[in-house]
C-alpha cells in the first residue's frame, strides 16, 4: 500500500468523524435552544398586556415583546436586568435565564406612567 492509498482510506473516514462530531454536539446543544418556555407581551397604548405574567422559577423563559404602537417603547427591568428598545409596530424577544421565585417588575421607560408590568415567578 503506497502513502496515497493510506490517505484516500483515512480522509473519507476523518470526514465522517467530523461529520458525526458535528451533528451529535449539535443534537447536544438543541435541547437548551428549545427548552425556554415562552410568552407573549403585548404594548398598546402604552400598556403592557398582561400587566402581570406569571412564570415557572427554575426554568429559562422566553418573552417576546410585541409593540403595536406607531411609536417606540423601551423595555426595561432593574431587576431582570433587561433594557431593549422596542420599535413601533415591531417584536423583539427577551431570553431569561432560570429565575429565582419572586416579583420582577418592567416598565416602558418611554411611558413610564402608564406602561408598568411585572413578572410573577413561582
Amino acid at each position: 500500500m503506497t502513502i496515497k492509498t493510506i490517505s484516500r482510506a483515512i480522509i473519507p473516514s476523518s470526514k465522517k468523524a467530523a461529520m458525526m462530531l458535528a451533528v451529535l454536539c449539535f443534537t447536544a446543544a438543541l435541547p437548551g435552544l428549545v427548552s425556554a418556555a415562552q410568552y407573549e407581551i403585548i404594548i398598546e397604548n402604552h400598556r403592557f398586556v398582561p400587566q402581570q405574567l406569571e412564570v415557572t422559577a427554575g426554568e429559562k423563559h422566553r418573552l417576546i415583546i410585541i409593540n403595536k404602537d406607531a411609536t417606540p417603547e423601551e423595555f426595561e427591568s432593574y431587576e431582570l436586568n433587561r433594557e431593549k428598545i422596542v420599535a413601533g409596530n415591531s417584536k423583539i424577544i427577551i431570553f431569561l435565564p432560570p429565575l429565582d421565585a419572586g416579583i420582577y417588575p418592567f416598565f416602558g421607560e418611554f411611558n413610564e406612567a402608564t406602561a408598568q408590568g411585572r413578572l410573577l415567578v413561582k
